[in-house]
């Protein structure tokens, strides 16, 4: 009797210190690394599926209004939700003005010139400084950062632009903004943390900077170029903002995105088109769904590149983000 009572004794201990053991383990770790529970995982279900609703259904709004016709537009008293008499006729008819094709292939010149531009840039200069030996390195990394609190300001900048003979002309539309002091930021941070092992075989083998930069540096940073590429090309493609200071009446200039701010805006027509805007089609199309359709032609691009630099979008992200 007296050695079961031992026995069960120990094996209570046993359980006690065991969970305790556990509770400390538990304690110790991370509360991301917990195993989900049912209501949590039914929570993030829940919110996953209302964020990707408020991502779809405007998106799906837009289409679809886009390819409706006047009488579904009117029956829906604006934009349309359900199908109703469906029709490509405001594609068709924004395609054959002018005014939109200059402006798609201005958009697409201004985004693959300007990213290239700020590319170059931006590269050179996060190399630069991220090697501790450069000359000045950290001068120029202090100025760079004050540059991002304070400003000369929008007149300022205007009468610079203008005083260089900007006005009027595209290159006013990439060079006054080229420059993103945190991508170049973000870019020396990943330049800095490459393997000092590996530049020093390179420099060893009889390789100079831009060697090293090509063939070592770029190459092991490939996941940050390419966000970094994809935030330049985003920003120069919904830019309108620089065309209303240095652009506001040469219509042949005018990018897609300020085509589309101007129709919205106006709504009779556009100044120097074909079809006067689509003013002169209004009867055929509804002049919700030409804006629509617009809209629908300034996502086209972005959604046919993101494919491509997904994967390097998520690395770079997770990259940037977790430590250790």
């Amino acid at each position: 009797m007296t050695n079961v009572l031992t026995i069960g004794r120990t094996g209570g201990k046993r359980d006690t210190e065991t969970r305790a053991a556990r509770r400390r383990a538990r304690a110790a770790r991370p509360p991301w690394e917990e195993p989900p529970t049912t209501a949590g995982q039914a929570a993030k279900g829940m919110t996953l599926g209302a964020m990707l609703a408020v991502v779809l259904v405007p998106l799906w709004i837009v289409v679809l209004t886009s390819f409706s016709t006047p009488g579904a537009v009117n029956r829906a008293g604006g934009l349309v939700i359900w199908p109703d008499g469906l029709t490509t006729e405001a594609y068709r008819q924004m395609l054959s003005d002018s005014t939109v094709l200059t402006a798609l292939t201005v958009s697409l010149g201004i985004t693959v010139v300007g990213t290239a531009v700020s590319m170059a840039v931006s590269i050179l200069c996060a190399y630069g400084l991220s090697r501790p030996r450069s000359l000045g390195h950290r001068s120029v990394l202090v100025l760079l950062i004050v540059t991002m609190f304070v400003s000369g300001g929008l007149i300022p900048t205007f009468l610079v632009v203008t005083g260089l003979g900007g006005y009027g002309q595209w290159w006013a539309l990439i060079l006054p903004g080229a420059v993103s002091v945190f991508n170049i930021l973000v870019l020396r941070a990943f330049y800095s943390d490459t393997s000092s092992e590996l530049i020093d075989a390179a420099r060893m083998d009889g390789a100079g900077e831009w060697r090293i930069l090509w063939s070592v540096v770029l190459p092991t940073s490939r996941a940050v170029t390419a966000v970094t590429a994809l935030f330049y090309a985003v920003g120069y493609w919904n830019s309108f903002f620089n065309v209303m200071l240095y652009l506001p009446t040469d219509a042949e200039k005018w990018p897609l995105q300020y085509v589309l701010l101007t129709y919205v805006n106006r709504g009779n027509g556009l100044p120097g088109s074909v079809n006067a805007g689509f003013g002169s089609i209004q009867a055929q199309t509804a002049p919700l769904s030409l804006q629509m359709a617009v809209v629908v032609l300034t996502l086209v691009p972005l959604l046919l590149v993101y494919p491509f630099v997904q994967k390097h979008l998520r690395t770079g992200v997770l990259t940037g983000a977790i430590k250790g």
